[in-house]
Formats: structure tokens, sequence, C-alpha cells
């Protein structure tokens, strides 16, 4: 294993069509993160788009899988293979239901709360203890069913502060990478 290298995996789904959907918030912030690298994103043989780089002081590959969000496990683990990037390094960034919109929360491990992207990915390694960046869409109004709220686009109301959210998780990124998890859930939960 190569413990020099961060893996970063950004979820979402493939196409103009989701691009801002709830579900492809992991999207909106790999975007981010590329374009503070002043890099762009390459197809690779994993079925993913990756960019080589540094983050938060540290070498990292930054990846969008160009799967569906249910098949999200394969790619991740052709890249942490390729990478040879211990679990302890890959960092997940996802959308989250039961998190209000606007808050992050970070953490190792953990179940995948319905998420069918992380469950891909904990199948697929065959382990659960890589990081999570969790970006709060919130959750249905009424009674909405979930998959279909996650296939939304964000409202007019959150897209006010769509790009500041963004940037927030982008920067709990950077701070993971750089400074440890305890660090950045300091920062991060406390806003």
């Amino acid at each position: 294993m190569n413990a020099d290298v961060w893996l970063v995996v950004g979820l979402g789904n493939p196409g103009p069509s989701y691009a801002g959907n709830r579900h492809n918030a992991g999207f909106m912030v790999l975007d981010l993160l590329a374009e503070r690298a002043g890099g762009r994103f390459k197809s690779h043989k994993a079925r993913a788009d990756v960019l080589e780089g540094r983050l938060g002081g540290a070498r990292a590959v930054l990846a969008k899988p160009r799967t569906f969000m249910n098949e999200s496990g394969g790619p991740v683990k052709a890249l942490r293979d390729f990478y040879k990037v211990p679990v302890e390094r890959i960092v997940v960034v996802h959308d989250e239901l039961d998190i209000p919109f606007g808050v992050l929360r970070l953490k190792q491990g953990g179940g995948d709360n319905g998420h069918n992207g992380l469950r891909s990915i904990t199948k697929s390694l065959g382990e659960k203890d890589y990081l999570r960046v969790r970006f709060g869409v919130g959750r249905p109004p009424g009674r909405m069913d979930a998959a279909a709220f996650v296939l939304k686009d964000f409202s007019a109301v959150e897209r006010r502060d769509l790009a500041l959210e963004v940037d927030r998780a982008a920067d709990a990124v950077e701070a993971l990478v750089g400074g440890g998890l305890a660090a950045a859930q300091n920062t991060f939960h406390a806003s």
C-alpha cells in the first residue's frame, strides 16, 4: 500500500441531466477541488475521471466515477488497487439525507444509511472504514420518496447558498487530508 497518497472520491450520477441534483453534491465538491488544484479531470481505465495533484499539502487523486451512483464501488476499488491507497486514506464526499442542508459532518466508517453509493463502495472494498464528508441535503418534504428527492435539483432557496456550501465542503476535504479527521471535525462540526 502507498501511504503517501490520498484517494478523494466525489459521488454523483454522470451526465448533464443530473448535474444540479442533490445526489451530485459530491461531484460539485470535486469539481471545485479540481479548479483549486488548477487541473482538469482525465478519463481513467477504472471507469472514472481522475485528477492527480496536491490537496492540503499532500499528494491526492481526485476521482468522479463515470458509473451511476449505485455502481460507484467498482471504480473506487479499481482506483484503490491501481494507486495502492490504504482504506484509511480514502475519502468519499456524498450527499446525506439525515443532515440538514448547510451542515457538514465528517466521520470514519459506519453504515451506508440507505445510500446506494456507499453501499456499493463498502461491498466492493470489503470494508467500511473509509472517511466520509457528508454534505447535508435534508429530508424530503411531506411524503416525497427519498430517491425522488435526491434526484431533484437543489431548490431555488438552497441554490442561493449552494456555492458557499460547496466551498465549505471543499475546505473540509482539504482540512481532513492536510490535518486529520479530529482537527477537521473540530473546525467544521462547530459551524
